[in-house]
C-alpha cells in the first residue's frame, strides 16, 4: 500500500500550491462579488478585471487538464499541445463568461480544481515523466506542464485580481 501512496504523491506540492491558491481566491470572494461589472469593452486590448481573470482561471483547468490527457494518451512522445495566448475559444470563452455571476465562478472554480486536482493525484512517476511539444516552451514533462501551465498560472492569476481589486478600490476611493 506504501508504494501506491508514494506513487500518487508525485505532484504533491504542485497540488498543494493550487489548494493555497483556491484558498487565496475563496478569500478574495466577497471583494469580488462588490466589484464593478466588466466594462462594456471586451477585454482584447486592455488590462482583464478580476471577474475575467476568474473566468479565466475556470476556463483554463480543464483546458490544462485536457492537454495533460493528451500527452498522457499519445503514441508518440513527445506529443503536441497548448495553444497561444491569442487563442480564439480562450478569449471567447473570457469573453462569454466574464459577466457571469460571482457566485457561478466561484461554483465552476471548485468543481473545475477539485476534478483537476484528484486526477492529479492519480498520477504516477512514469505519467508526470510523459513528455509533450509546445510550439513556444519547447519539450515539457507532464510534471512541468503542471507546474508551469497550472499551479504557476494560477497563482500568477490570483496575484493578478488582488492587484485588479486593489486598483479598482484605489479609483473609487479617489474619483
Amino acid at each position: 500500500m506504501e508504494d501506491t501512496v508514494d506513487q500518487m504523491a508525485t505532484l504533491i506540492d504542485q497540488v498543494e500550491r493550487m489548494r493555497t491558491a483556491r484558498d487565496n481566491l475563496v478569500r478574495m470572494r466577497s471583494r469580488l462579488e462588490l466589484s464593478a461589472p466588466p466594462p462594456e469593452q471586451l477585454p482584447r486590448r486592455r488590462d482583464w478585471v478580476a471577474r475575467e481573470t476568474l473566468a479565466h482561471i475556470d476556463e483554463m483547468l480543464l483546458y490544462w487538464l485536457g492537454e495533460i490527457e493528451r500527452i498522457l494518451a499519445g503514441p508518440i512522445e513527445p506529443v503536441p499541445f497548448g495553444r497561444p495566448a491569442t487563442d480564439l475559444v480562450r478569449m471567447l470563452t473570457v469573453d462569454r463568461d466574464r459577466t457571469l455571476p460571482v457566485s457561478e465562478l466561484y461554483t465552476r472554480l471548485d468543481h473545475s480544481l477539485e476534478r483537476v486536482l484528484r486526477r492529479l493525484l492519480e498520477l504516477d512517476e512514469r505519467q508526470t515523466a510523459r513528455r509533450g511539444l509546445h510550439k513556444q516552451r519547447g519539450e515539457m514533462t507532464v510534471k512541468q506542464i503542471v507546474d508551469v501551465m497550472l499551479a504557476s498560472h494560477i497563482e500568477e492569476h490570483c496575484r493578478q485580481i488582488a492587484v485588479a481589486l486593489d486598483r479598482e478600490a484605489a479609483a473609487a476611493a479617489n474619483p
